[in-house]
């Protein structure tokens, strides 16, 4: 027997697909998956395609006993995560969160962008869900629930992961000029905005039209400043596509003085620094990334080339509700349980 596992939130996209992942999990049992508003249905009738796949209905978020599950996965709107952590931990349970309730480390920011935190304590203790960026968190996490302790999880946003994961390596060499705003425009597709369709999701508004939007106040900002120690300079606006899935961030950053990398130097400067993060690709120079290449997977590309103007252009592209989402939540879990961080993980993306 694996490890026993519930998702809360299962009926909404990112919900979902961590039903798909942990349904065919080698080590992760999925024994519960709660949605309120679909309570009584099975799975299966809900979302076809787990015909033949699993017979579990979905269950009320109150009447299922997590108590003796190994981790539960919560798929929960911003400020419902934070009300429910504690109960879970309380009786040992490790939570992996996918909303933004446990992620910004200071609580004053956090109420500045959502609300008051009500969960400081755990807010103070809880692991960055980050692998590639942000591993040594999630490594003392694991060593904690090997010690007999629940942990918690915040996973980070998908515009957070695409951004960062196409940045980092070239802020954390010291290439980018330490005072100059960093610009990040970031494209995703509509499951990013949730299941509940609104004036800008529903297909009639959303099909054939791009737009940004949340420019200038998207809640994303202060996590990418935080990931990237961009604090007050990052300049990110937010743009929705017309697609099922994918995200895709285009990063420009502005070299240091002094720092003249060719478009090759940097193409191996992050393949080193992805060398030991078997999920993220670095493209060859001159080849840019695909959303439709990581679509259904918990992979990321990254793009890096320099610009004549003095900047760098980086970007990454990633699957929203994958890497951006329930495959982050699973990869997480998967370091706080001692198993490789690509367990169950291993799809790849439709060639065509």
């Amino acid at each position: 027997m694996g490890y026993r596992a519930g998702v809360v939130g299962a009926a909404g996209f990112a919900g979902i697909e961590l039903v798909r992942l942990l349904s065919r999990h080698p080590e992760f049992d999925l024994a519960a998956a709660t949605s309120d508003a679909l309570a009584g249905t099975p799975i299966a009738k809900a979302y076809p395609a787990f015909t033949g796949v699993t017979d579990l209905a979905f269950s009320t978020h109150e009447d299922t006993d997590f108590s003796a599950f190994d981790v539960v996965f919560l798929a929960v709107p911003h400020k419902a995560a934070m009300g429910m952590a504690p109960d879970l931990m309380a009786a040992g349970v490790t939570v992996v969160d996918l909303s933004a309730d446990f992620r910004l480390k200071d609580p004053a920011i956090y109420e500045k962008w959502y609300a008051p935190h009500t969960a400081t304590d755990l807010l103070a203790q809880a692991a960055f869900g980050l692998p590639e960026l942000t591993g040594d968190e999630l490594a003392a996490a694991a060593e904690r629930r090997a010690a007999g302790e629940a942990v918690l999880v915040g996973c980070a946003g998908c515009y957070p992961t695409a951004t960062s994961l196409a940045a980092a390596p070239a802020i954390r060499a010291g290439l980018v000029d330490a005072v100059a705003p960093v610009v990040a425009d970031a494209v995703s597709g509509v499951t990013g905005a949730g299941k509940k369709a609104t004036e800008r999701t529903h297909y009639c508004f959303a099909n054939e039209n791009l737009e940004a939007y949340g420019v200038g106040t998207h809640r994303h900002t202060p996590e990418i400043e935080q990931i990237l120690g961009l604090e007050g300079r990052l300049v990110f606006t937010p743009h929705l596509a017309p697609l099922n899935r994918g995200l895709l961030s285009t990063v420009t950053l502005p070299l240091a003085s002094g720092a003249a990398p060719t478009t090759e130097e940097l193409v191996e400067l992050y393949r080193d620094f992805y060398a030991a993060s078997p999920l993220v690709s670095v493209m060859d120079a001159g080849v840019q990334p695909r959303t439709a290449s990581v679509a259904g997977t918990c992979r990321a590309q990254v793009g890096v080339a320099v610009h004549p103007a003095g900047m760098i252009v980086a970007t990454g592209a990633i699957d929203n509700l994958g890497k951006g989402a329930a495959g982050q939540g699973v990869q997480c879990a998967n370091i706080v349980f001692g198993l490789p961080e690509t367990c169950g993980l291993e799809e790849i993306a439709n060639p065509v």
